[in-house]
């Protein structure tokens, strides 16, 4: 009977770590879901500045890659919706002054860009706060979402801390039944 105390010591250490993560993911964490809400989203204004944002979306080689996109569609309106619309205009415009216009107007949408975009990123950024943002997210995440998640992320975790619950009892009933042993 002696030699069962590891294996029982073994079982409740499963099930004392068992219960502690059950009340993390179930208790804890949902009651203090909104301070986590709000130090995530302090975190993340700390880590993902809107300048930083910025820098990347006022790229050139990024702008540069809608070029080729606004031609097409310069090309599509001097040929085909400028004469709809003004059709004595259409008369005077042949191909060689098509491209000409084209190749004006991309000149200048190429300068044009950058200021646009950055203009429209100052006006963005007023209003744009990244850390309210998330921390409101979290803080509307339902708490079985929140469990959900939490038990996605820490899965093998929580298995290795039962885990651990029943190795540490399993040693502790070996230690024991060693002195049992020695005392008996």
């Amino acid at each position: 009977m002696i030699y069962l105390i590891p294996i029982i010591t073994a079982l409740l250490g499963w099930i004392i770590h068992h219960l502690a993560a059950h009340t993390l993911f179930t208790r804890i964490l949902p009651a203090r879901q909104q301070a986590l809400a709000q130090q995530l989203g302090a975190f993340a204004g700390q880590q993902l500045s809107f300048s930083t944002i910025k820098s990347k979306l006022t790229d050139p080689e990024k702008i540069k890659n809608i070029i080729p996109l606004v031609e097409a569609h310069l090309d599509t309106f001097l040929r085909e919706k400028l004469p709809k619309a003004m059709p004595v205009l259409s008369m005077f415009i042949g191909d060689s002054i098509v491209n000409q216009i084209k190749s004006h107007l991309v000149a200048e949408l190429d300068t044009l860009f950058p200021v646009m975009i950055n203009q429209y990123l100052d006006n963005v950024e007023k209003d744009l706060n990244i850390e309210k943002m998330v921390a409101e997210k979290i803080a509307g995440i339902s708490a079985e979402q929140l469990q959900q998640i939490s038990q996605q992320l820490l899965g093998n975790e929580i298995k290795k801390f039962k885990l651990l619950g029943a190795f540490t009892g399993f040693i502790s009933g070996l230690i024991a039944v060693i002195l049992l042993h020695f005392f008996i």
